[in-house]
């Protein structure tokens, strides 16, 4: 069959005919919004992510998740910010009990309770005093990071989180075996339905900067390609969340997003049965709203287009920093 009597424009003639045949569907229970919590003090905007902001512990976190929710967005992700003083080469700071997003972990679920399904980032780069994901040691006149005695301390980590109330721990330090350390700890200490959302394929990015400056998590010096997957590469991650899912995550990551949508399609084609998530970063969220500040383009549509090109990529679940605003527009409809 071909022209005239196919016409392929039939089905995009209104936006109604368009949305009834529409291949990929957008909604807020598809994100996961991040979340940077502080140890006190009011609610801190982050000058390089204009709309975001580091929480305190507190009644404005509570405030701040209960307005998400009105929207429909009911998963969260949470990172904590430390002050330089609070940080030390070992990270401490992360597996505290008393830490800020053990605190944090606490306070919503004590509010909340299963109206909201928590992840927290397991990690130490929020937390050392070098702003490396993991334990600096020094062999043959070199700095490195020793993988084995990292992730002991992430299963540590991941062990307070769980205490506190976390639904799912994201290790995010691209450590080899991480995953099954973390699945290890949880099971001995009877988190068994404590699930693990791997960072699988994580990648050294430059999209990562003003994530950085939120979190106060840059490395002093050097940088994380040793660890973090090499942007050149595809199948590679399909190696790393193979291990993954061998280790025992219940849920794979890809990151960064946009610049990854092949990444994303490519593990989403080899594993259909494992939930994926997607992580559009802060060098996305802030490239947008930058270009859209200076006129270049209508944030709405291309937050919109971008989160739904994740989506079509293969995502399940995207983590976004645009949840709560994209949540509000598509309420009032897709500019598609």
């Amino acid at each position: 069959m071909k022209f005239p009597a196919v016409r392929p424009r039939r089905l995009r003639a209104s936006k109604i005919i368009r949305d009834a045949v529409a291949e990929t569907s957008l909604e807020p229970g598809d994100f996961i919004y991040p979340i940077f919590a502080k140890p006190g003090g009011s609610a801190e905007p982050v000058p390089v992510m204009p709309g975001i902001n580091r929480w305190p512990v507190g009644e404005a976190l509570i405030k701040h998740v209960e307005e998400a929710l009105s929207l429909g967005v009911n998963k969260f992700i949470l990172f904590g910010v430390l002050p330089d003083d609070m940080k030390d080469p070992l990270g401490t700071g992360g597996y505290d009990p008393q830490g800020v997003v053990p605190r944090a972990l606490r306070l919503l679920k004590e509010t909340f309770a299963d109206k909201v399904l928590l992840f927290a980032d397991v990690c130490l780069c929020e937390y050392t005093s070098h702003g490396h994901c993991g334990i600096v040691m020094e062999r043959r006149g070199r700095l490195y990071i020793d993988n084995d005695k990292t992730i002991k301390l992430y299963a540590r980590e991941a062990v307070v989180y769980a205490e506190a109330g976390a639904d799912f721990v994201a290790p995010s330090g691209m450590m080899d075996g991480q995953v099954a350390e973390i699945r290890r700890a949880l099971d001995e200490h009877g988190f068994h339905d404590v699930g693990i959302m791997a960072y699988g394929a994580k990648y050294a990015s430059a999209f990562y900067g003003p994530f950085r400056v939120a979190a106060s998590s840059a490395p002093k010096f050097g940088d994380r390609r040793a660890y973090q997957m090499d942007p050149r590469n595809a199948h590679e991650a399909l190696k790393e969340v193979m291990l993954d899912l061998e280790e025992g995550a219940d849920i794979v990551m890809v990151k960064p997003a946009l610049a990854y949508l092949d990444v994303i399609r490519l593990v989403k084609t080899h594993y259909p049965w494992a939930p994926l998530a997607a992580y559009s970063v802060s060098g996305e969220y802030s490239m947008i709203k930058a270009a859209a500040a200076a006129g270049y383009i209508d944030e709405r549509a291309a937050a919109l287009e971008a989160l739904t090109a994740i989506k079509r990529a293969g995502a399940d679940l995207i983590i976004t920093y645009y949840a709560l605003e994209a949540a509000r527009w598509i309420r009032e409809g897709l500019p598609f």
